[in-house]
């Protein structure tokens, strides 16, 4: 099947179902599984898989069985885009499939053997890990009848008893909690045409936080309600401030008290709307507007008259993982690769500020404040997973890290309070440019970057960085540093008389370097410190202006206590 058919029996001019396309194959190593409960003629399930680009689907009437052996009628329909993987809402009458849709279960799944090659026999023996199902259970296809339009299948459970799914479980959304009354009452993805109506920008903070509270866990609930009615929200304009940091740990803390979120290899930046102006500011209060044109622009269209986010500004590669090295091409190499603004935090909004907001709530009053966002502008989603789990599945994609935030944790300005955690498994930070080598060979420009960090406010020698760059970017940095150059060495730990110092200098080669004042930042790769202090194969991977040379300090990770 294609999506030709699933095209075919909906006016898109009418509902605003993604009409969608077929999807090359994802970077994920394990395809996803979504479960739809689907009240429309009559009550059913939808299953679908993620396969060769589409959902492959199947109405499953009377549910998904339980026990060993047990049985189900599964009838096989038309190919579904992957974006409808998490429509929830209704169908507007007169619609195909009109009625009220919930995304009653989603995970990942495995197929014994080639997935396809599986399909096509007519036998799938599926392992499913979603939020409601985990186990096994087996598709098989039946011989067909006369007068059958469409393939009828078996869903059998194979492997061992699932625990029956509660009626209170089995009318809960994954997604949101909601039940399908609550779905169809509020009918917030109910549209007459081909997108979603966008929030007026009267809508009022308090309004966002009715709605967000309304898909929020039961727990969070009450005390939302109660920051409202009281207004203890204090005001605030969306003016700079110093973002919250991170701090670096040796191991991952886990428990249901922690979110994860991934660790962007780009660049921070707070976004910011007062009425129709926009302005991207850097982490040191730099004016990111003109390097970051098209994102600014997507900033106007926020529904709100104020608003300040914090986020990070990345490029993604073919892959879809952020790199920074793509990022840097745009003003060193004249390359543009497109740039996307995610966003992981919501300081104030329209006067309010939140601050003292938990964070699971600032989260969820930024995704819905981003619902409508151009692509540009994306929201930074949670990931709802064990920590192992976490890691093993960033690591294996190729990812910088992975940061870790108390759930209750408030936005502390400009502070490493130990609520917000990084971990990673490259060894990358920044460091200041104090000079550079002659060029040998065929290298023009320079041969190296000599780099280091502050302790004590003093500048203190880390690396000769010699690899990492092109032409282009060689000459670029060259004429940049031409209007730093000075005559005395700015590390304090590189005196000329002392012969060959650690992993790098000697004197002759600290004759022949050209010194710079200490006023620029980079981005350096490595494999490790070695025990004198310095990086063992470093490589350069791009220029940081967001932050200041007196911040960058040897990073040094510290082990998460037990009361943490």
């Amino acid at each position: 099947m294609s999506l030709k058919e699933y095209q075919a029996k909906r006016n898109f001019r009418r509902t605003s179902e993604p009409a969608g396309a077929a999807h090359k194959k994802t970077a994920l190593k394990e395809p996803f599984f979504v479960i739809q409960k689907h009240d429309a003629t009559r009550l059913h399930y939808d299953f679908r898989l993620e396969m060769d680009g589409v959902l492959k689907s199947w109405a499953v009437p009377k549910g998904f069985p339980t026990t060993h052996g047990d049985r189900r009628l599964a009838v096989q329909v038309e190919d579904h885009p992957l974006d409808y993987a998490q429509f929830e809402g209704t169908i507007p009458a007169g619609n195909y499939g009109a009625g009220t849709v919930m995304v009653w279960d989603i995970g990942s799944y495995e197929v014994s053997g080639d997935p396809l090659k599986s399909l096509e026999s007519g036998k799938l023996h599926l392992t499913l890990r979603g939020k409601k199902l985990k186990g096994e259970w087996t598709l098989v296809r039946m011989r067909p009848r006369e007068r059958e339009d469409k393939p009828q299948w078996l869903l059998l459970k194979s492997g061992d008893d699932l625990p029956e799914i509660s009626a209170r479980a089995d009318d809960q959304s994954v997604l949101t909690k909601r039940s399908m009354k609550k779905i169809a009452e509020e009918n917030d993805a109910q549209w007459q045409s081909n997108r979603k109506a966008q929030p007026t920008i009267r809508q009022t903070t308090r309004e966002l936080i009715v709605k967000t509270a309304a898909r929020m866990p039961e727990a969070h609930l009450k005390q939302a309600e109660e920051e409202i009615k009281k207004s203890r929200l204090p005001k605030r304009k969306a003016a700079f401030v110093e973002p919250m940091k991170a701090i670096l740990v040796e191991n991952l803390p886990r428990g249901e008290d922690w979110i994860y979120e991934l660790k962007f290899d780009g660049v921070r930046s707070l976004g910011m709307k007062r009425g129709k102006e926009t302005q991207l500011v850097s982490r040191n209060a730099k004016d990111f507007n003109a390097k970051f044109p098209e994102i600014a622009e997507a900033l106007k269209k926020l529904p709100c008259k104020e608003a300040m986010l914090d986020g990070e500004i990345v490029a993604l590669d073919e892959h879809g993982r952020p790199s920074f090295q793509l990022l840097q091409a745009r003003e060193l190499s004249g390359e543009r690769p497109p740039i996307f603004y995610y966003v992981f935090d919501l300081i104030q909004l329209d006067g309010k500020d939140l601050t003292a907001v938990p964070l699971l709530k600032r989260k969820a009053m930024a995704k819905m404040l981003l619902a409508q966002m151009p692509d540009a502008v994306r929201f930074s989603a949670s990931i709802d997973a064990d920590s192992h789990r976490v890691l093993k599945e960033m690591q294996a994609r190729g990812l910088e890290g992975v940061i870790a935030k108390r759930k209750d944790s408030k936005y502390e300005i400009g502070r490493r309070s130990g609520a917000w955690v990084k971990f990673k498994w490259t060894t990358q930070q920044e460091f200041v440019i104090g000079g550079y080598s002659e060029p040998r060979g065929t290298r023009s420009n320079f041969g190296a970057l000599v780099v280091g960090y502050y302790e004590d406010k003093k500048l203190k020698f880390a690396a000769k960085v010699g690899t990492g760059f092109d032409q282009k970017l060689l000459k670029s940095l060259h004429q940049k540093f031409q209007k730093l150059i000075r005559r005395d060495c700015p590390f304090v730990n590189l005196p000329e008389k002392a012969g060959r110092f650690g992993r790098g200098l000697t004197a002759a080669e600290m004759k022949r370097c050209t010194w710079l004042d200490p006023k620029l930042v980079c981005e350096i790769r490595f494999a490790e410190w070695t025990r004198d202090g310095h990086l063992r194969q470093p490589a350069f991977l791009g220029m940081r202006e967001d932050k200041r040379p007196l911040e960058v300090v040897r990073e040094k990770a510290r082990p998460m206590t037990n009361n943490e």
